[in-house]
């Protein structure tokens, strides 16, 4: 048996530890949040109060835990694209089996302590990054923070926010400004609260979804294919075809079947560093809200529009449907913050400045456009 690890992540005033007797799984903690929040590592021994996620590698544990699961009444509900049986027992404790994964969980009717036990390294690390994630996201909106669906960069200090919905240019927007040497803050969602005359912004951890077609018009396409062709890795959540894709030097997008969403090229969010040279920002404050949309046929420029924050530009349950709070970590919160929060948000970052823009299909044209209006670079 490993000698067990800790690593303890910390947001503005929420925390929580990764303990596992594989330190594979906190390595992967420390590199996947390490970016964007402030992951170290702690000794082992002194964890003994807060929420915790303790994972283990148990082959004998998760054949009992399925057992149990899958011979007595149970859900079938989804979680994280995967089929998840679920049991609440009479304390309100929760246990979950992931076949297909290999993974078996108990939450506590707090969501205080989640603990997971896993056939495989990486299976069990992905999962443990989750877990932790959750739990760090529902100590913030309780503590007032609200989950923006948005795009973000900063310079110095001041971040722009990018608003829309799948293929508006939010993505684009944030990557071109970052590429000018803005620091990116969020490729698809941010934290933001009021805290005295400022909206505070903080990243919101994930691997990034990039088209093919953009990362080749950014031109990147070709670093991430050396880099694959070393040897290197994606993010593990990325579908095989991508990756395929890559290595035969493909840059059409890709779609899935019923051709309605596209298979992305899926990035670690400290291989924007390493790989891009894109520096990354712990956060900001927010300064100017971008409406942008994308027509291949036009000019970079501002436009005039209606266009305001509606419901759509702040996350929630709906809009989280890959990770659905079955272990009760939320305590009932919606998952874009609390209404008053969300409220009182959306009336400051309607006083903020704001631009609608249409980008076309001309990357030099977009960036120069973008830095000019927003004075990056």
């Amino acid at each position: 048996m490993n000698t067990p690890t800790a690593t303890r992540l910390r947001a503005a005033n929420a925390s929580v530890t990764v303990l596992s007797n594989t330190p594979f799984v906190t390595d992967w903690t420390r590199r996947y949040f390490g970016s964007w929040w402030n992951a170290f590592e702690v000794p082992a021994e002194s964890v003994c109060a807060g929420p915790l996620v303790t994972a283990g590698i148990d082959d004998g544990k998760y054949a009992e835990t399925l057992a149990l699961v899958t011979n007595g009444p149970h859900d079938d509900v989804t979680y994280a694209k995967a089929k998840l049986l679920l049991v609440r027992d009479g304390t309100g404790d929760v246990t979950g089996v992931s076949p297909e994964e290999g993974l078996a969980y108990r939450s506590d009717q707090l969501g205080n302590h989640v603990a997971i036990t896993g056939r495989t390294p990486e299976a069990l690390a992905l999962a443990s990054a989750r877990i932790a994630r959750e739990v760090i996201r529902a100590a913030l909106l309780r503590d007032g923070w609200t989950l923006l669906h948005a795009s973000a960069v900063v310079h110095e200090g001041q971040a722009l926010l990018a608003f829309g919905s799948k293929g508006s240019g939010k993505t684009t927007t944030a990557l071109l400004l970052a590429r000018r040497g803005a620091r990116l803050l969020a490729n698809d969602r941010v934290f933001v609260k009021p805290v005295g005359g400022e909206l505070r912004l903080l990243p919101w951890p994930s691997a990034a979804a990039v088209g093919l077609g953009l990362l080749d018009a950014l031109g990147l396409y070709d670093v991430v294919r050396r880099r694959l062709q070393a040897g290197e890795r994606l993010h593990p959540t990325q579908h095989q075809e991508v990756t395929d894709a890559l290595l035969a030097d493909r840059r059409e997008p890709l779609w899935e079947p019923g051709g309605t969403r596209e298979r992305k090229v899926q990035v670690f969010p400290d291989q924007f560093s390493t790989w891009f040279g894109m520096e990354l920002a712990a956060g900001g404050n927010a300064a100017t809200l971008l409406f942008p949309r994308i027509d291949p046929s036009a000019a970079p420029a501002v436009i005039n529009g209606a266009r305001t924050l509606n419901e759509a530009d702040f996350m929630s349950g709906v809009t989280e449907d890959r990770y659905p709070d079955h272990f009760g970590i939320s305590q009932g919160i919606n998952g874009g913050g609390g209404d008053v929060a969300r409220a009182t948000v959306a009336d400051r970052l309607a006083q903020l400045p704001q631009h609608q823009v249409v980008l076309g299909h001309d990357v030099q044209a977009n960036a120069d456009f973008l830095a000019k209006l927003t004075d990056v670079g």
